[in-house]
């Protein structure tokens, strides 16, 4: 294990954009697997005996969407904005690596600004790879953005907060990729909810018309 840790600094020291494509989209690829797991067997207790019955296979297709997804997406844009946002804090606003002001501006900044678009990003792109139409994808939207980003707000902030404190930039997307193991999880989740009467309770305090 030391040395696989070893072999993953070198290659971020001598290709930093490309091992965090690469590793962002194996990890992505990983938690979807775990998502489907989740998936397949929390819809269970809502299944049939026929449906209940059957066996746990992984969606190869699904799998290769997400990783494309790590690697097209999280991999290289999360790359530039972890190191984008520490140079921007520092050189800009001079605050004083990681002190309070700093760490909350960071995470001030993660939270509004890469996390809806984050989500917003993830969604229409999973519509699009299973083929939906752009009103199909709009109602997914409507129906899922609001509830992920009020749960995830409770949650990313706290993970948020521990990484730009501790965790070196360089390591920062793979520390939130490790997260969204979890995270995939909670997405597949929340799509298998569908119209779930605590979804409906949220949307009502910010209809989406």
């Amino acid at each position: 294990m030391l040395k696989l840790w070893r072999w993953y600094q070198n290659c971020l020291a001598v290709h930093p954009v490309k091992t965090q494509v690469i590793s962002s989209g194996l990890i992505w690829g990983a938690g979807d697997i775990a998502a489907q797991a989740v998936t397949h067997y929390t819809a269970k207790s809502h299944a049939t005996v026929e449906d209940d019955n059957k066996e746990f296979k992984i969606n190869w297709k699904r799998v290769s969407t997400t990783s494309l997804f790590g690697l097209g997406f999280v991999g290289p844009v999360g790359h530039y904005w972890y190191e984008g946002l520490d140079r921007f804090i520092r050189l800009k606003l001079m605050l004083k690596p990681n002190s309070f002001r700093f760490v909350a501006a960071k995470v001030g900044a993660d939270g509004f600004l890469f996390g809806p678009v984050d989500l917003l990003v993830f969604f229409t792109y999973m519509g699009f790879s299973t083929g939906k139409s752009v009103p199909q994808i709009k109602e997914d939207v409507k129906r899922d953005f609001l509830p992920a980003l009020i749960l995830e707000g409770g949650i990313w902030p706290i993970v948020q907060v521990a990484n730009f404190r501790y965790v070196p930039v360089r390591y920062q997307l793979l520390y939130v990729n490790f997260f969204c193991l979890l995270d995939s999880c909670f997405l597949s989740w929340v799509e298998q909810q569908q119209d779930a009467p605590w979804k409906q309770w949220v949307k009502s305090f910010l209809p989406l018309k």
